[in-house]
């Protein structure tokens, strides 16, 4: 399955609803995994993101309703990225 760590902001309505927080991401969580997503881990970060996520999405498809699923309730902005383990990326590599 695609990997992904997604980089997330509180958007003001976000942080207005910061003691939802967590509540918010278990009821996320046990939707994608609902959807036959594998999330590997959610963490609140300190910095430039509030929280990462790392994420095993059925397909690309699936990842982007998903990503759209929740920037449509208004609490965060992403940054998606596709992580590739050691062995994807030998096999991308043997293609260079």
């Amino acid at each position: 399955m695609p990997r992904y760590v997604v980089l997330y902001r509180f958007t003001d309505q976000g942080l207005k609803n910061i003691k939802d927080t967590v509540k918010r991401a278990q009821e996320t969580r046990k939707l994608n995994e609902e959807r036959g997503f594998k999330v590997i881990g959610t963490y609140w970060t300190q910095g430039r993101y509030d929280l990462v996520s790392i994420i095993e999405a059925p397909d690309e498809e699936s990842m982007t309703a998903g990503l759209f699923n929740i920037a449509q309730a208004g609490n965060v902005h992403s940054e998606t990225l596709r992580a590739h383990d050691e062995a994807e990326m030998l096999k991308a590599l043997a293609k260079v």
